[in-house]
């Protein structure tokens, strides 16, 4: 992966526009860690091959990015975005690390479903 590029991003989140995509979106604040710590709260969500048609895709600030999809009825969105791949797949693929260079967010769409 390398770090954001704003304009790459946005042509590729324009081209996945309008068709059905299926939808990986992962958030972690440190759940795999918790273990280490009895006293810190981890929260977390994961939705993975959800099948979705948006409108309109948009890549906003500065860095970290916010990534969101607008879709009929609401809207889909990552914040914390700091890299991106289109993989051999045709994947787009937008990750966001902390500082320590962990994890914290995944956002990635594909015309295909994700292996299981």
């Amino acid at each position: 992966m390398e770090l954001v590029n704003v304009e790459n991003v946005q042509k590729k989140l324009d081209q996945l526009a309008n068709k059905d995509v299926y939808i990986h979106l992962e958030t972690t604040n440190g759940a795999y860690a918790a273990h280490k710590d009895e006293s810190f709260f981890s929260s977390g969500a994961y939705i993975r091959n959800a099948l979705v048609r948006y409108e309109y895709g948009k890549i906003t600030g500065n860095g970290p990015f916010r990534v969101g999809l607008k879709m009929e009825i609401g809207w889909i969105y990552a914040e914390g975005i700091t890299h991106f791949e289109v993989d051999e797949f045709d994947r787009l693929l937008l990750a966001g690390h902390d500082y320590e260079g962990k994890l914290a967010v995944a956002l990635q769409i594909s015309p295909t479903p994700f292996n299981i």
